[in-house]
């Protein structure tokens, strides 16, 4: 089966008819999956015209660096945490050496 593409305008004009005529004969009438039409639907209540624009809005690029700035963070926190672990373990075995080598 060839993929089809359907432009802003047509997926807009589907999501009216499918809540005008019912979502089940406007499917039919298209021949489009449930899933796919929902997800046009999801991507409309929550960012309106531009969800259907190909690629991420300013909105979520925003909020994937500052993840992944969080990201970047939180692997230093625990980079650091594993080092001082470490200094710790090392400092342990060589004041107590003697108690190792007593027994």
């Amino acid at each position: 089966m060839e993929k089809r593409t359907f432009t802003k305008e047509k997926k807009l004009e589907i999501l009216k008819e499918g809540t005008a005529h019912g979502v089940t004969a406007t499917l039919e009438k298209y021949g489009i999956y449930p899933a796919t039409y929902y997800s046009w639907r999801k991507k409309f209540d929550t960012m309106g015209e531009a969800g259907f624009r190909h690629g991420m809005t300013p909105a979520q690029l925003k909020e994937i660096r500052r993840l992944e700035k969080e990201n970047k963070t939180l692997k230093e926190l625990l980079a650091e945490k594993e080092l001082e672990g470490r200094l710790k373990d090392e400092s342990l075995k060589k004041k107590y050496a003697w108690a190792r080598k007593n027994s």
